[in-house]
């Protein structure tokens, strides 16, 4: 079970068909069969099956091209994401001992000291220099045969506490995540086009393939996210889908090119990767109709825990439609999807435990790391630390992460139920909620809010919205105003930051 061989199947029913295109040009779906089997000719001369190659790399068509390649080999992928320090690659590159490292030309600078710092590395290696083109001279090497458990990807996590660690993804799990796909979210063929706007080393990279796999066309928007071009790209194209982070959906909810965009070549947006708060959710789906569809995954079992369908999202005669929308839906077509107490049973419908998963998409566990492989697979479920509940139908609706819950005088207080109310506001852009020490309580309720430009938001008038829509316990105790709200590479909120700040005293 090699994945790169359904990308030779393609290329041999639609030689002809544009597989990539970017500023650089297109590649037919025959052209990149032909680059991949010939670099991955070249990496058999130097390489064993089984070897891992990083990539930090901006994208380009060559990401999609080397993680074909390297499967053809029958190596492991080790993708980081383009804004890490280099630091933080090197310890990617050192923890997975990877062979060879990839860089784009605006990265390689920075990153060429790891080829004498990081002790496994035999080279870095940039794309567009004859080093790279040499690659294009080996013998063409048709994928060879591995087990379906095989390490196809190691999937770093984006280490907001600690260290980040290695999820190894099998051929296996990657290839139950592209059916998963089919069966939920959409049918695909050569008449489909993928955009991506999302760093390739994530969630967009992993959904290439289910439409690699189908002949879909891939288009590659270099450069940082812009939403004009966004919507540009989707008016060119035909059945466009896309990946989208919460933030990033946000940004082209309100972007100025929003209320001219021409949407009749849109497909599907899935989105995922964080919380997507209902008001910002409403005014989505104003702008792109029933096109949405959620996820809930990790990387430990990549894109496929739970999903909100497309008629979800438009089931507004829905007897709960605002829980459906606070919601991340119902366990994915072979998922199993539990929520469990600390000593592992299941826990009552709409009580809050740990969501617990299990299925074909699971991780093989963390690359190197057994002991905290054996913390997050037990008893044969994965234990994803987020806090949710489920009700009779099976719909999953997550509070927090368990680290991120407060509990204050003895009760637990979930910060997402507040910063859903707190985004009511008409002027309020964003919020982030973190518990602060406190001698009596424990814990007390902090808010951080981000107005938008040019509006001013007062405390009592959040301190009433809240005491609108909740328990009073619930209410923030401060609320602190910011320019922005601190993210790492993902878009994901970094609480920790927010609470270091509030240790600290800093403003």
């Amino acid at each position: 079970m090699n994945l790169a061989r359904q990308l030779f199947d393609v290329a041999r029913r639609l030689p002809q068909r544009p597989a990539i295109s970017s500023e650089a040009g297109t590649l037919t779906f025959a052209a990149l069969a032909g680059r991949v089997e010939r670099i991955a000719g070249s990496f058999a001369a130097t390489l064993l099956p089984g070897d891992r190659v990083a990539l930090c790399m901006e994208n380009s068509p060559e990401v999609l091209e080397l993680y074909f390649a390297c499967w053809a080999a029958g190596l492991c992928v080790v993708p980081t994401n383009a804004k890490l320090h280099p630091k933080e690659v090197a310890y990617i590159a050192e923890s997975s001992g990877a062979k060879l490292l990839f860089a784009t030309p605006s990265l390689v600078d920075g990153l060429a000291p790891l080829e004498r710092e990081v002790a496994s590395l035999q080279g870095v290696i940039c794309t567009g220099t004859d080093r790279y083109r040499q690659l294009l001279d080996g013998p063409a090497l048709r994928p060879r045969s591995v087990q379906p458990d095989e390490p196809a990807w190691i999937f770093y996590t984006s280490g907001t506490t600690g260290r980040p660690k290695g999820a190894v993804l099998s051929h296996r799990n990657l290839m139950f995540m592209s059916h998963a796909y089919y069966a939920d979210i959409d049918a695909l063929d050569e008449t489909n086009t993928q955009l991506h706007i999302a760093p390739l080393s994530h969630g967009g990279g992993l959904y290439s393939l289910p439409h690699l796999f189908k002949g879909s066309h891939q288009v590659v928007l270099g450069g940082s996210f812009d939403p004009a071009r966004t919507f540009d790209a989707i008016a060119r194209y035909r059945n466009v889908t896309l990946f989208a982070a919460p933030t990033v959906l946000t940004r082209m909810v309100h972007s100025e090119a929003a209320g001219r965009a021409d949407l009749k070549n849109l497909k599907t947006i899935y989105y995922g990767g964080g919380p997507m708060y209902v008001a910002d959710l409403k005014k989505a789906l104003a702008l792109f109709g029933p096109r949405l569809y959620q996820l809930f995954g990790q990387g430990e079992q990549p894109m496929t825990i739970t999903g909100l369908s497309q008629r979800d999202h438009a089931a507004t005669d829905h007897p709960r439609y605002q829980d459906l929308l606070g919601s991340c839906g119902y366990a994915r077509t072979g998922v199993e999807v539990k929520v469990v107490d600390a000593d592992d049973r299941e826990v009552p419908f709409g009580e809050i435990g740990e969501v617990a998963t299990r299925s074909d998409g699971m991780m093989q566990g963390y690359y190197g790391n057994p002991k905290a492989t054996a913390e997050t697979l037990r008893n044969g479920w994965l234990h994803t630390g987020d806090l949710g509940s489920t009700d009779a139908d099976g719909l999953l609706t997550l509070r927090d992460r368990s680290k991120d819950m407060i509990i204050s005088g003895g009760s637990n207080i979930y910060p997402r139920e507040l910063e859903e109310v707190l985004l009511r506001h008409p002027d309020v852009l964003e919020v982030s909620v973190v518990g602060r020490p406190h001698l009596e309580w424990g814990e007390e309720v902090v808010a951080f809010v981000v107005a938008k430009p040019g509006r001013q938001v007062a405390p009592p008038d959040l301190d009433q919205l809240c005491l609108d829509n909740l328990a009073r316990y619930k209410r923030p105790r401060d609320y602190r105003f910011v320019d922005a709200l601190p993210k790492n590479n993902y878009g994901k909120v970094l609480k920790t930051e927010l609470r270091e700040k509030l240790r600290s005293g800093a403003k």
